[in-house]
């Protein structure tokens, strides 16, 4: 086992469970709001295991997941971006919880649940197919076009759950006031796929076929 990797990704992972944790809660003014806890179960509880087996079969995906600095002057920019619309989502749908604006009913929320871990499971799929996935916009050393399973039906599946993930935790949340919010997420990562094609286009051998290959981005037969 890489024991400094380890060292290095334990700290993160619990600085993460903290930042979330009183982002939710101290908006909702409890601990008893267990929409929250639901949303930090089913987010933290796979994250961890996907880490450890990450450690243990490909210890170089995981590293590279761990890096989140981004180079690219327009990534930064979406990545500042997308912090500060978590944290309003976050924070928002902790005083819907406690000031009982506009909740949705327990049902909803378990859907809301089922679709997040569905979307999980499809994001561990993507990790699978392809171990060139890092957090930033880059392209690597002997880096290869992926262009089967998820990549032969839409060019950024990795985007696709992770839409997905981000637009189900509000109503994990139970507050459909964080999913309006949230929906600001999408230009977002538009303009991020936008950017990172081009980088892909200008140093990644055989992307520019792939693009003709698979014509969606996104969404199958829509964008």
């Amino acid at each position: 086992m890489d024991t400094d990797l380890l060292t290095k990704a334990l700290p993160k992972f619990f600085l993460g469970v903290i930042i979330m944790g009183l982002l939710i809660f101290l908006p909702a003014g409890s601990l008893h709001y267990w929409q929250g806890w639901l949303l930090m179960g089913i987010l933290f509880i796979p994250m961890f295991i996907a880490g450890l087996v990450m450690l243990a079969k490909n210890p170089e995906l995981l590293r590279k997941r761990l890096n989140a600095r981004e180079e690219e002057r327009e990534q930064k920019q979406v990545v500042a971006l997308s912090g500060l619309l978590f944290i309003a989502v976050f924070v928002v749908a902790g005083l819907n919880w406690r000031f009982q604006w506009i909740l949705l009913p327990d049902w909803a929320v378990w859907v809301a649940a089922a679709v997040f871990l569905a979307s999980y499971l499809l994001y561990a799929e993507v990790l699978r197919e392809n171990t060139y996935l890092s957090r930033t916009i880059e392209v690597q050393e002997n880096q290869k076009v992926v262009d089967t399973g998820l990549y032969g039906i839409v060019r950024h599946p990795m985007y696709m759950a992770t839409t997905v993930l981000f637009l189900a935790m509000p109503l994990v949340l139970a507050s459909p006031i964080s999913f309006l919010i949230m929906l600001l997420y999408l230009p977002l990562i538009v303009k991020r796929i936008k950017n990172e094609e081009v980088v892909l286009e200008e140093g990644l051998a055989g992307y520019r076929e792939y693009k003709q290959k698979v014509k969606y981005r996104l969404l199958p037969f829509i964008w």
